[in-house]
C-alpha cells in the first residue's frame, strides 16, 4: 500500500532491556493521507509503524537521535496534513489491548496508545463499565483522548482517566504522568503545549454497573426522555448517542462526505464574562451560553459561524462545510490541505468581523500555516 517496506535497525535501549535490538517496519515516501480522517496531506519522509510500546519508544529514540522531526500518528481523526507533507519521521502507532481489573468497588482498565477508542467505549458498555458510554463513536486512538481532553455529550476524558503512561522524551524514560499532571482543561491538556510526551497507555477508572453516569447534556437526556442528572441503561446511552452523531456526519462512513473531516475544526470559545456581555449587547438574539467553574462563559462556535453568514455545505475547491454539522469541515473527495485551511480561515476572519470573536482550530496541524490563529 505505502511502497517498499525496508528494516530499520536501531542500536539504542529497548524499555526494560537495555541490550535489546528490535527491527520496526519502516518505508520512505509513504502518503499520509490515507492515515487520517480527512483522506488529505502529503508523504511523510519515513513512516515506521510501531505495534507496542517498546517499538514506539525506539522508533522516537532513533527520530530524536538522528535530529530527524517528528510526528507520531494512531487515528488520523485530529490531525490536519500540510499538501506538502511531512518531512521527518512519523511513527504510526499500531498498539493494541485493554488489560482491566477490579480494584475495590471499581473496575481499572489499561489501554495501549493504539487502541481503537470506539472499541474500548463498546467493550465496556457490553461488559457493563459505566463511565465512557457517552463518548460513544469518536474516531481515532485511545492514546489520543488525553491528549485533547476528548469530550462530548456532558462528558470527558478526564473524568475517569487514572494516569497515562508516557515516554519523557527529555528524560529518555518510560513515566506515569497522574490526571493532576496532565493539566487537563477544556479541549487541552499539558500534551498540547509540548511535545516532550508520548502516550504509551491510559489507565481508566470504571464503574462496574450497567447504567450509566448522571447525564448532563441537554440534548441526550430528551432523546433519552430522562431528566437532567438521571441516569440510563448504558447500551440504551450508547444507541442513543451514535444515533446523534451519525445524524451529524460525526460517525465514520466511508460512502458519506460529511464524515471525511476531523470532527469540530473549531473549539466553542471561552469567554471572559465582560467579553461575553459585549458579545450579548450586539446581537439581537442571546448567544448560548455555560458557566465555567472559574467564572467565564463557554459559547457556541457553531452558532457563531451560522449568525455570521455561513451556512451547511458552504465551501468551494472540494472543501465545504458539512451538511450536517456546522463546525465540521469536509473534504468533499478532491479537496486538498490548502482549501481546507483557506475556507478556515475565511470562517474565522467572517465571524471575527461580524462579533470580535476569534475561533480556534481544534485539530492539530501539521505543517501548515494558519494565519489566523493568535499569536
Amino acid at each position: 500500500m505505502y511502497g517498499t517496506w525496508a528494516p530499520l535497525r536501531y542500536p539504542g535501549r529497548a524499555v526494560g532491556n537495555p541490550a535489546s535490538r528490535r527491527i520496526v517496519r519502516c518505508v520512505s515516501d509513504a502518503s499520509l493521507a490515507p492515515l487520517t480522517t480527512l483522506g488529505l496531506g502529503g508523504p511523510a519522509a519515513t513512516l515506521v509503524t510501531a505495534a507496542d510500546a517498546s517499538e514506539i519508544v525506539e522508533a522516537v529514540r532513533l527520530a530524536d537521535a538522528t535530529g530527524q522531526p517528528l510526528l507520531v500518528l494512531a487515528g488520523g481523526s485530529n490531525v490536519v496534513v500540510a499538501d506538502q507533507g511531512f518531512r521527518g519521521t512519523v511513527v504510526l502507532v499500531r498498539s493494541g489491548g485493554v488489560v482491566a481489573s477490579r480494584r475495590g468497588d471499581a473496575i481499572e482498565a489499561t489501554v495501549q496508545a493504539g487502541h481503537d477508542w470506539d472499541a474500548l467505549v463498546a467493550e465496556a458498555v457490553a461488559e457493563g463499565w459505566s463511565g465512557l458510554e457517552c463518548l460513544s463513536g469518536i474516531p481515532g486512538s485511545t492514546g489520543a483522548t488525553p491528549i485533547q481532553n476528548v469530550g462530548a455529550y456532558g462528558a470527558e476524558v478526564a473524568e475517569t482517566l487514572i494516569d497515562v503512561t508516557v515516554y519523557d522524551r527529555v528524560a529518555d524514560q518510560v513515566v506515569q504522568l497522574s490526571a493532576a499532571e496532565c493539566g487537563f482543561g477544556y479541549r487541552h491538556s499539558t500534551f498540547k503545549e509540548t511535545d516532550r510526551y508520548v502516550v504509551l497507555s491510559v489507565r481508566f477508572r470504571l464503574t462496574p454497573q450497567r447504567e450509566s453516569q448522571p447525564l448532563r447534556y441537554g440534548e441526550l437526556t430528551r432523546v433519552l426522555g430522562v431528566p437532567a442528572g438521571g441516569t440510563a441503561p448504558l447500551g440504551d446511552v450508547r444507541d442513543a448517542v451514535l444515533a446523534l452523531r451519525r445524524g451529524k456526519g460525526m460517525v465514520l462512513d466511508p460512502d458519506d462526505p460529511d464524515t471525511r473531516s476531523v470532527g469540530s475544526f473549531f473549539t466553542n470559545p471561552v469567554l471572559d464574562p465582560a467579553v461575553f456581555a459585549e458579545l450579548e449587547a450586539r446581537l439581537p438574539e442571546a448567544p448560548p451560553r455555560w458557566e465555567g467553574a472559574d467564572g467565564r462563559v463557554k459559547t457556541s462556535a457553531a452558532w457563531l459561524i451560522e449568525r455570521a453568514g455561513f451556512r451547511r455545505g458552504y465551501g468551494r475547491d472540494g472543501v465545504a462545510i458539512s451538511t450536517k454539522h456546522t463546525l465540521a469541515l469536509t473534504n468533499r473527495g478532491d479537496g486538498t490541505t490548502a482549501a481546507l485551511l483557506s475556507l478556515a480561515e475565511e470562517i474565522v476572519a467572517g465571524v471575527r468581523d461580524a462579533f470580535g470573536v476569534t475561533l480556534v482550530p481544534e485539530p492539530r496541524l501539521v505543517g501548515v500555516d494558519f494565519s489566523s490563529v493568535p499569536a
